[in-house]
């Protein structure tokens, strides 16, 4: 585990997500006022019926060129259908010029680009559908679906402000369409690398997982306060990584767990400012509290200025569990979450993201692991309910209900 990692910027769960795809917050090119800094109304894209939103069938496209604005909170992605319904998290059911369009680029476009297999998988995303296995779901159960948390009350569990791909048109899969089939999972076809967390499942128990995955728990697991809990959390990690350990491919596998933002869990140790900011936006504790060097402010690729980007933010947790993580180690080198892009891109021989992005100056996490040892590390497996070490044979008894 690390004791020196923290978040790229300060903010909440949709710039955090950001930071962990593209190293960026930089680049969007509409949002509202509440989210965006240089912000401009967003345009509905095509196909959304905005008079009946169910009956959309959005389009998103190719990539688009780096906005000149920056997101710093919680607006929906533009390109996905489940911004525009009452049944999706939110509730009132947004509109075009509540949402937030990225341009630039993210590591799911440059692992598209090296015909390297990857997804993002999200509970909730398509109601647990797997091609196959069913009935696709309509529109408005794929926005719906839930379940109760561990003090019983029901939370929808997709979340689109949690999606950091939906952003891009080069990533989004705006109507939520299912793979084609569970041996297309992790390549391109109409689902576009954006998957629901039952699709992960399916592929790797037909032993194709995609080289880079993304998982995010559904939100009544995720750990957020107000409307999950850590034993929720405790549950979706133990049960998600004691099906890892049991696959044949485990002897290969790396899992990074992080988290988006702090999510109310505040911890005492306050990062320094590695990027300045100077604006009455930034989340820090005031006007003008993000340092006054303007030489501190990262630019894009002309030069400009990319305010907004206050940071590092508050410390996470970040810890890796592997074959291959170093044994009775903690790590204080000192990381950020773009330090996930970089260690993708260390090891899918991958540019850096470019445009001013924190990847290319982010602390590496190659001092987590121990790639030499003479021996792997032993598979560990934990009682999802209580922590506690367990046998393989209890631990994958039942099912999981979030796969």
């Amino acid at each position: 585990m690390s004791d020196n990692s923290y978040g790229t910027t300060y903010g909440p769960s949709t710039p955090g997500a950001m930071n962990v795809t593209a190293a960026q917050t930089y680049g969007a090119i509409c949002g509202p006022t509440s989210a965006t800094i240089n912000e401009s109304t967003c345009p509905a894209p095509a196909g959304l019926n905005t008079t009946n939103p169910a009956k959309s069938h959005i389009t998103a496209g190719p990539a688009k060129p780096a906005g000149p604005g920056t997101t710093y909170s919680d607006a929906d992605p533009t390109y996905d259908i489940c911004s525009y319904l009452p049944s999706a998290d939110g509730g009132d059911g947004g509109t075009p010029a509540g949402t937030i369009t990225m341009g630039g680029n993210n590591i799911g476009a440059e692992l598209t680009k090296s015909n390297t297999t990857w997804g993002w998988f999200e509970g909730g995303f398509d109601d647990g559908f797997v091609p196959g296995q069913g009935t696709p779901p309509s529109t408005a159960q794929i926005c719906s679906e839930n379940h109760a948390n561990v003090g019983g009350a029901t939370q929808n569990d997709y979340s689109p402000h949690h999606e950091p791909f939906e952003y891009y048109a080069s990533t989004a899969n705006p109507m939520h369409k299912p793979p084609t089939s569970v041996a297309m999972v992790g390549h391109t076809d109409q689902a576009n690398h954006q998957y629901d967390i039952a699709d992960f499942f399916a592929a790797a128990k037909a032993g194709n997982l995609p080289a880079v995955s993304y998982l995010k728990a559904p939100k009544y697991q995720d750990g957020h306060a107000g409307y999950s809990d850590p034993l929720d959390e405790q549950t979706w990690l133990a049960d998600t990584i004691n099906q890892l350990e049991a696959l044949p491919t485990w002897k290969s596998t790396a899992v990074l767990i992080t988290w988006d933002d702090s999510d109310g869990w505040y911890d005492h140790v306050l990062g320094p400012l590695t990027t300045q900011s100077q604006t009455s936006l930034d989340a820090l504790t005031g006007t003008g509290q993000c340092g006054a060097s303007a030489s501190q402010v990262p630019v894009n690729s002309t030069g400009q200025p990319e305010q907004g980007r206050c940071g590092v933010g508050p410390r996470l947790p970040f810890l890796v569990i592997s074959p291959f993580a170093r044994s009775n180690w903690v790590d204080n080198t000192f990381t950020d979450q773009s330090s996930v892009v970089k260690f993708i891109e260390y090891n899918w021989h991958l540019p850096a993201m470019g445009n001013g992005a924190a990847d290319n100056a982010a602390g590496s996490i190659l001092s987590m692991f121990n790639f030499g040892a003479k021996s792997a590390n032993p598979p560990l497996f934990l009682n999802p309910a209580t922590g506690e070490r367990t046998s393989k044979a209890a631990a994958l008894r039942a099912e999981p209900t979030s796969f």
